[in-house]
């Protein structure tokens, strides 16, 4: 990369973005130091203003930031780092520092949950019923919430078919970790066939 740390006075803004949920986390500035400090760690380095120094977030908390990819933009004079955030990434405790109504991704947020219930079954979870019972339970599930949302669509209240919808988007997340299929792979798809 050919960052023009120059161009802020020896600055550059950097756009913190949960790898997972796609969330932006936060934003903060990084001088070359602190730049090549995050790459070396692979943990963010910002360069503070407030206090003059490298800061590491996560050093007094603990809720580091650990990076899964460095992006510049097409001028070289801001950063986009995805990362693994170890806790809330705001200091008032808050998983961003953005004071969004809610959180835009949950959806990537609740495959992340699938996932860890999976990975560290939880006793008395429904996802690890529902596993229990086999692909072909899942798959029947899928079918039901989908008949119950057309339903919903075509004979019940507005609040109905949102339940029906979001029963189906569930156990449709549920399915596609049991087959092994994620989102991101969804997503590509979808784009590919958009042309």
């Amino acid at each position: 990369m050919k960052i023009d740390f120059n161009k802020g006075n020896g600055l550059v803004p950097v756009i913190i973005q949960d790898n997972k949920t796609l969330e932006v986390l936060m934003l903060g500035y990084m001088n070359e130091e602190a730049y090549q400090k995050t790459l070396s760690e692979n943990r963010v380095t910002f360069f503070s203003r407030t206090k003059n120094r490298l800061w590491t977030k996560g050093e007094e908390s603990g809720n580091f930031l650990t990076v899964t990819s460095i992006s510049e933009d097409c001028d070289h004079d801001t950063l986009l780092i995805k990362v693994e955030a170890a806790g809330p990434t705001c200091h008032t405790g808050s998983r961003s520092c953005f004071n969004t109504e809610y959180n835009q991704n949950f959806i990537f947020e609740l495959e992340n949950i699938i996932a860890d219930r999976y990975e560290n079954p939880v006793e008395n979870s429904y996802i690890n019923k529902l596993r229990g019972k086999g692909l072909n339970k899942i798959a029947q599930k899928v079918g039901e919430e989908g008949v119950e949302t057309v339903i919903a669509a075509l004979n019940e209240t507005e609040g109905d078919f949102i339940n029906e919808s979001s029963d189906l988007v569930f156990h449709l997340l549920v399915l596609m970790k049991e087959k092994g299929i994620s989102l991101e792979t969804i997503a590509k798809n979808l784009a590919g066939r958009h042309r």
